[in-house]
């Protein structure tokens, strides 16, 4: 099997991180498709919140991990901080995709390889 140059590897990993660290501060804040269904039927307040009407969105709490370090893709909750929280997350998968990967990998030595009779 042929590898890949280390330069492509590290192409993709720049390539990676620029998604992550730039191109998340232009995503959008309005809510998505799936919160935006849940508040059908709402009478909402001014923050945006439901405060009337009959609608899946009332019955909603906070997640379990709403007090983590990267919750709502900020760090520590601070307001400006996507593209942080992005790089922090292409690393992190980085680092356990390999780690179980280099675990996982496929061992052989030389002395297992079938010889080729002629």
């Amino acid at each position: 099997m042929k590898k890949l140059p280390i330069a492509f590897y590290a192409g993709f990993l720049v390539v990676a991180l620029l998604l992550a660290g730039v191109v998340s501060y232009a995503a959008s804040s309005s809510p998505d498709g799936l919160d935006a269904v849940t508040r059908t039927g709402c009478q909402l307040d001014e923050s945006g919140e439901p405060a009337g009407g009959e609608c899946i969105a009332q019955n909603a709490g906070e997640h379990a991990t709403a007090n983590s370090p990267l919750a709502d893709y900020t760090v520590g909750g601070s307001e400006g901080s996507t593209g942080v929280a992005g790089v922090i997350g292409v690393l992190a998968t980085l680092v356990i995709a390999g780690g179980l990967f280099w675990l996982l990998r496929r061992r052989s030595s030389r002395d297992e390889t079938p010889s080729r009779v002629e």
